[in-house]
């Protein structure tokens, strides 16, 4: 008997139901399927009893590529379908794509993404012929609902086309309107490599299976863009041996494992690749047909509104089941499209002018901003659904490894965990959730705990939800198994793979590096402090470069219980960032503002190495106190920069060449004033004043407060009355150019030290009270600025106006 294809759109439940009813009708010897041939021989742990939605993960792993897939099935997946369908009639099912791992899916992380980009000229003409926005409501419209109404239109007659099978037959049934569907879209688009690499493959299985079956039927379930291709493949014959499985190359390892799925990871509008979007509209209406569904989900929606104090009456709910019925006869729809209950929604109970497009009118995630009850829908619509796994389902070494060490340690239960750094059990704990952290694993939250190496935190709080909440933590961990067997192996291949990614990044180099410290991956920190060390000479910008100093002089200075603490390689780094900040602090140009957090954090970082290591690493202090002059008395540098550059001049002089005990946390020392003249620093009240220029003042103390804020702390320095004095000398137009900028300044003092400058500038007026209460204002300060501003210049239009009080009129 000939070989009977049935193109599919994957995801789609009257396709789903063609097949089984073909399958049941034409009780096959084979039923190929749409697949990843090397895991034809396992698809016995497809049939175990699971409850969709599930999907195979595949993932691959060379020297030089990292790729991860998944095959998705729900309910009403033809392919699913096929599957269980095959099985009941005892026919022999296979999978018959290329595995994923293969170069044709080298650009698709979802085996199931349908090519409408490679059609969208045909579906967009289709589209306009049956006046629907897009390619989603066409479905809907010419098969999920079985509308009768075609109108023809043009000289191709689309509509003729599609209510005749290629061979010229009527065609009554949804197998032949889905035959001309895919007929005209094929025609009009061109395979690409990848395609036609996957149907020459598939097609050498179904000449085989043919052979094999005899007399008997062969029924082939693939996506409706291929089935074209391969009709006129196995009609134009060739071998008919079983292809060969491929198998990863040499140096290559990969692997196949099942996975808990969601309805949220498969909708479209959560930015899926192919299929239907609202599948949770989608199942009911695979298990109750249209009218079910849209009854189900208008209750739902209406629930789910109340439930955000949405008000909702039962006359808007009458008006949204009479709206959606007439949408749906006006539409030519035997029964309520998706659309048309949507649209009927809306029309109910949105009274209020929409800033966005609605949705479902085009493929995507919701934009942000969507309408409240538009975005209530699109969940409702959703769904909320969770697959589960069968409990024999095998699953990667990880999964076991990761549970056996989480009980070990007692983190097996939900809970709030203190861990001490300092102990030996509390570091292997803290090591077990950073590793989980690492790989993406949920369910694991650090609350507190060291952020940079310099931090010198010894104790982290972490939260632990309940093991398997929905089922994702199932799901990543197996997708995390394609890193290694264990939570250290796969922790260092996460670590790998983020580390090849950063390429020349010196900020993402950089967290990768403070998290191999924290994961207690040593070898790991030592490869990426070398990675980091090859990049400096290279590196164009001082705030990444900033971020990476940063990180390794902590994990120098402090990170015994890390493992890091005085490596030479990480000293040998150090030494590396420091002579190239300095570098390139002295070639930075331009008054660009507002002033640059990374830029200043580069220069704190070091500052902080000249304070704490200049001595173990030979770092020269007097090269580096010149250099800081240099761009403080530069009129071309930023103002942040000048005023960053003012700031470590102060600090590097006012601790000696050799003085490092008694630094404050900021590195700068108290006592600035005597140690500052006889040094012969620059004066800062001098410094003050000549950077007092309202544009920019601000943006020269940020920079001085990031190096040596304790400069204004200390009474001795007199900057603080300068300050007062500087600003109190403003007039309102130049206060308000400054502002911004001097409120970013000042975020640099926490708020316990804005306080005492709060208290000085009271006692500096003989005032009495609490510094706290000059700190709290009735409304955001900008705004009040803003709002004097605002009155002012209306103040000015009315005196240019001659409408001033006391003028006449």
């Amino acid at each position: 008997m000939a070989v009977t294809f049935l193109g599919v759109r994957h995801h789609s439940p009257a396709c789903a139901r063609l097949v089984r009813a073909e399958i049941e009708r034409l009780d096959p010897a084979f039923v190929l399927i749409e697949g990843p041939a090397d895991v034809g021989d396992r698809l016995d742990e497809l049939l175990l009893g699971h409850e969709p939605p599930i999907a195979i993960f595949s993932y691959y792993r060379d020297a030089e590529r990292v790729h991860a897939s998944w095959s998705p099935f729900c309910a009403y997946s033809p392919e699913w379908v096929a599957l269980h369908a095959g099985d009941a009639a005892g026919a022999e099912v296979m999978f018959i794509d290329l595995p994923a791992w293969h170069p044709a899916f080298a650009e698709r992380s979802n085996r199931y993404a349908d090519a409408e980009r490679r059609y969208a000229d045909a579906v967009e003409r289709l589209c306009r012929t049956f006046a629907v926005d897009n390619t989603d409501v066409l479905w809907d419209h010419l098969f999920e609902i079985d509308a009768t109404d075609l109108p023809a239109e043009g000289g191709e007659d689309l509509a003729a086309r599609l209510d005749a099978d290629p061979s010229g037959r009527r065609g009554d049934g949804l197998a032949a309107r889905l035959d001309a569907y895919f007929d005209l879209i094929r025609g009009e688009a061109e395979a690409g490599a990848d395609d036609t690499a996957r149907e020459t493959y598939m097609a050498g299985w179904i000449r085989a299976a043919e052979a094999e079956a005899g007399d008997r039927p062969v029924v082939v379930v693939t996506g409706g863009f291929h089935t074209p291709a391969l009709r006129a493949l196995v009609a134009a014959g060739g071998g008919a041996e079983w292809p060969e499985v491929p198998s990863p190359p040499d140096g290559a390892t990969g692997g196949s494992f099942l996975v808990p799925y969601s309805f949220r990871r498969l909708d479209a509008f959560t930015g899926y690749q192919s299929g239907m979007p609202s599948p949770e509209y989608y199942q009911r209406l695979w298990e109750g047909g249209p009218d079910a569904a849209a009854a189900a989900l208008t209750e739902t929606v209406v629930t789910r509104l109340r439930k955000r104090r949405q008000p909702v009456s039962t006359a808007d709910l009458i008006a949204a089941r009479t709206l959606t019925e007439g949408l749906t006869r006006l539409r030519g729809h035997r029964a309520p499209a998706r659309t048309d209950l949507l649209d009927g929604l809306v029309a109910a109970l949105v009274t209020d002018d929409l800033d966005q497009r609605l949705p479902w009118t085009s493929r995507g995630p919701l934009a942000p901003g969507a309408h409240p009850a538009v975005a209530e829908m699109v969940a409702a619509l959703s769904g909320d659904r969770v697959g589960r796994l069968h409990p024999d389902t095998p699953a990667p070494p990880l999964v076991h490894d990761a549970a056996a060490e989480l009980e070990r340690l007692g983190l097996d239960r939900a809970g709030t965990f203190t861990l001490k750094l300092t102990t030996e059990r509390g570091l292997a704990r803290s090591r077990a959730l950073h590793r989980l952290r690492v790989l993406g694993v949920p369910g694991f939250v650090r609350e507190s705990g060291p952020e940079t190496g310099a931090d010198p935190v010894l104790e982290e709080r972490w939260h632990v939800t309940a093991p398997d909440a929905g089922g994702r933590r199932t799901s990543a961990l197996i997708e995390a198994g394609a890193h290694g067997p264990t939570l250290a192996d796969a922790a260092v291949s996460a670590l790998e793979e983020r580390l090849t990614g950063a390429g020349g990044d010196m900020a993402r180099l950089a967290e990768v590096l403070f998290d191999a410290a924290l994961c207690g991956c040593a070898g790991q920190a030592d490869r990426i402090a070398a990675s980091i060390s090859t990049r400096i000479g290279g590196a164009p910008d001082l705030g990444p470069l900033g971020l990476a100093l940063d990180t390794v002089l902590g994990l120098w200075r402090h990170d015994r219980v890390l493992g890091t603490a005085r490596s030479p390689l990480f000293g040998r780094v150090v030494q590396e960032c420091v002579t190239r900040v300095l570098w390139l602090a002295e070639g930075v140009r331009g008054a660009t503002a507002p002033a640059d957090p990374d830029r200043l954090r580069a220069m704190a970082a070091t500052r902080d190495a000249l304070l704490h290591a200049a001595g173990p690493l030979g770092l020269d202090r007097d090269a580096a106190l010149g250099v800081a002059r240099r761009v403080a008395a530069d009129p071309e540098a930023p103002p942040d920069l000048r005023g960053a550059a003012f700031g470590l001049t102060r600090t590097l002089a006012t601790t000696g060449n050799t003085a490092t005990a008694g630094t404050t946390a900021t590195g700068s020392t108290a006592g600035t004033g005597s140690t500052a003249a006889s040094t012969g620093t620059g004066d800062p009240v001098r410094a003050l004043r000549g950077a007092a220029a309202p544009a920019t003042f601000g943006d020269w103390l940020a920079g001085l407060f990031a190096l040596a804020r304790q400069e204004v702390l200390d009474a001795d320095t007199g900057v603080l009355a300068v300050l007062d004095e500087l600003v109190g000398d403003l007039d309102e137009a130049d206060f308000l150019v400054a502002l911004p900028a001097l409120r970013q300044a000042f975020e640099y003092f926490p708020p316990r030290e804005r306080e005492a400058i709060a208290q000085a500038l009271l006692e500096r007026r003989g005032l009495r009270g609490s510094g706290r209460s000059l700190l709290r204002t009735p409304a955001a300060p900008m705004v009040i600025a803003e709002a004097r501003a605002l009155e002012d210049r209306v103040d000015r239009a009315l005196t240019a106006a001659g409408l001033t009080q006391g003028e006449p009129a």
